[in-house]
């Protein structure tokens, strides 16, 4: 078969009519409409990053910053007698005061300055939490009555009096809370405010797994401390062991305990040894 035969053939197969006007409009419109579309959405992007260039370039941009942090509450320790304890801040020092008056934020146990007969000033923002061991205070009156952890307890409502000396119009609160049965007082005073007090007495606690080292200057009799002995009877009702070591001292008289280690107020497990140093 030669070319023009197969021309021939094929123009026979073919159909012959009008153009198919409608199909052909159609696909016109069909990729106008896509041309059109994609025109508009290229202006629309266009649109919103031009707007967004000109939201962000009116006047400088503010710092992404994050929250500020709430300071970190400061980290405490346990100090007691036996069973009963309170939490201080551990950064606290112990007897930092004159003349038994506190000069800064202290815990007081057994402070020897207490017994000096002068007069001291409070500054203002001090608050300070004092032990005390062994018979009750004279001036202690239980206006409330109560439990910590199951064990009765007794509170002196919270007073507050202004200093006069030498400073006039420093206000300093206080308030007593008493565990009979464990013959143990904590006593919180605060020249901030009597809602500081509250707070620090809201952190006695009966601690069963530690017991703190009894105080020894409180079982004085007159003038004297306790001797080697009583005070080894009181380390066992708290549940603690002893190790007297003797020192010569002819000021005082033989027997009579001139130091402990570790110091009155320190937690221990319970069987735990604490030195005695007494004269001979």
């Amino acid at each position: 078969m030669n070319l023009t035969d197969l021309l021939e053939r094929t123009a026979e197969q073919t159909p012959v009519g009008p153009p198919p006007l409608d199909t052909l409009y159609s696909g016109a419109a069909r990729r106008r409409h896509r041309r059109t579309a994609g025109l508009v959405a290229a202006v629309a992007v266009v649109a919103v990053i031009g707007g967004s260039t000109l939201l962000t370039s009116r006047g400088p941009i503010a710092p992404v910053t994050s929250p500020t942090p709430a300071p970190a509450p400061p980290a405490m320790r346990m100090v007691g007698f036996g069973h009963a304890a309170i939490a201080v801040p551990a950064d606290w020092p112990t007897n930092k005061s004159q003349c038994g008056t506190p000069k800064q934020d202290t815990l007081l146990i057994d402070d020897p300055s207490a017994a000096l007969f002068c007069g001291a000033f409070r500054p203002a923002g001090v608050e300070s939490v004092e032990l005390y061991y062994g018979r009750p205070r004279v001036d202690f009156r239980a206006d409330e009555k109560f439990q910590i952890g199951g064990v009765p307890a007794e509170r002196q409502r919270t007073t507050c009096s202004v200093s006069n000396y030498p400073k006039a119009n420093t206000t300093t609160c206080g308030s007593t809370v008493s565990i009979p049965s464990l013959k143990v007082w904590f006593r919180a005073d605060s020249s901030t405010s009597a809602a500081e007090v509250d707070r620090m007495l809201a952190r006695i606690a009966i601690v069963p797994d530690r017991t703190g080292v009894p105080s020894f200057q409180s079982l004085r009799v007159d003038l004297n401390g306790p001797t080697g002995s009583a005070y080894a009877a009181v380390l066992r009702q708290v549940g603690l062991k002893s190790q007297i070591y003797t020192l010569r001292s002819p000021n005082y008289p033989p027997g009579e305990v001139l130091k402990v280690s570790p110091a009155p107020g320190t937690m221990l497990k319970p069987g735990a040894t604490v030195a005695v140093v007494v004269t001979s």
